[in-house]
């Protein structure tokens, strides 16, 4: 008996995991090489993309549209639909005219409009026609103190008009007020009170 039990067929029973020291240590020796690869290796960088300078809006920024208008959102509605306003360039909704805004004027838009975040330096020359140009404007629209004392007068009429205009409506509603019909006598008595009229006169 003493045979039997000396000899027993191997059966394991730990439960416990083995591992391959000789596997691991070879799995980690690739990785290392390839991220060694990976750095001696330099990025394959392009030419880098020129953009134009900055330029000025040629189209009036549409925030007042859609105000004060009620809108039925629902969530499979196109993007271009839903509440907010839309960037069809970047294909987003912003919630307000104020994020609208800083997402109109920030990098991301202005990248995909195929434009730089800086702006075109101006020679003297531009400068110099610039002025001139402003000049031309502001000639043709000069005006003179009679020109200024006419619409101060004319400002003044206006206001004159209003205020006239409001004491009639005043007047007006005044005089309705005092014209009630004429209730019967017998139906205000059986309602218990004499009259609609305030007791303040």
């Amino acid at each position: 008996m003493s045979n039997t039990s000396n000899n027993v067929v191997g059966v394991d029973n730990t439960f416990r995991r083995k591992f391959d020291r000789e596997e691991y240590l070879e799995r980690a020796r690739e990785r290392e090489r390839q991220e060694e690869e990976g750095r001696s290796k330099p990025k394959a960088k392009g030419p880098p993309v020129q953009r134009k300078p900055l330029k000025h809006r040629d189209y009036e920024v549409d925030l007042e549209s859609r105000l004060g208008k009620t809108q039925v959102v629902t969530p499979v509605a196109p993007l271009s639909q839903q509440a907010g306003y839309y960037c069809s360039v970047c294909e987003c909704v912003v919630k307000d005219s104020a994020n609208y805004l800083d997402h109109i004027n920030g990098k991301k838009h202005q990248r995909a409009l195929g434009m730089s975040m800086r702006v075109e330096r101006a020679s003297l020359k531009q400068v110099q026609e610039r002025f001139e140009v402003l000049k031309k404007r502001k000639d043709v629209g000069s005006f003179t103190e009679q020109d200024l004392d006419e619409r101060i007068l004319k400002q003044q009429q206006e206001e004159e008009e209003k205020k006239r205009l409001r004491k009639e409506k005043k007047k007006e509603k005044k005089e309705k007020a005092v014209e009630e019909p004429e209730i019967d006598p017998d139906v205000a008595a059986m309602m218990g009170f004499g009259g609609f009229r305030s007791s303040k006169k």
